[in-house]
């Protein structure tokens, strides 16, 4: 269970997170073929610093970090479901780069959950062995 303190800096975190994101998609929308399948590869380092800075910020233990940074992915989520229906000149015009940058957003959000996942896995293997 997340505590209101918590729940107030991860969704700070979420926002944040979001403007950043949606800055760099709105200053660098086409970013080239071979670019953006690095995007694609390098993701998992971005949701390692994704997942470390939820449980940074938030404060959370091990058994917290699904919950937190599915908070944080949910609400960033959120608003680019609103930014892409109703405002989507937020990330630019062009239909093709508005289809690119939604398929890297859903990656993105895919990849931070199971780092996620992952991590808290690990972290319990590491529990369990230690005990």
């Amino acid at each position: 269970m997340l505590r209101k303190s918590q729940i107030a800096a991860l969704t700070l975190l979420a926002t944040m997170m979001w403007v950043g994101v949606t800055y760099q998609i709105k200053h660098n929308p086409h970013p080239g073929e071979t670019r953006e399948l690095m995007r694609f590869l390098m993701a998992p380092i971005g949701g390692v610093i994704s997942v470390w800075l939820c449980k940074v910020v938030g404060r959370l233990t091990n058994e917290q970090l699904l919950a937190g940074t599915a908070l944080v992915g949910g609400i960033a989520m959120m608003l680019d479901g609103i930014a892409l229906r109703w405002f989507h000149g937020l990330y630019g015009f062009d239909e093709q780069m508005l289809r690119v940058a939604a398929a890297g957003l859903l990656w993105g959000y895919g990849v931070a959950y199971l780092v996620a996942i992952v991590w808290i896995n690990l972290a319990r293997k590491k529990h369990l062995a230690l005990s």
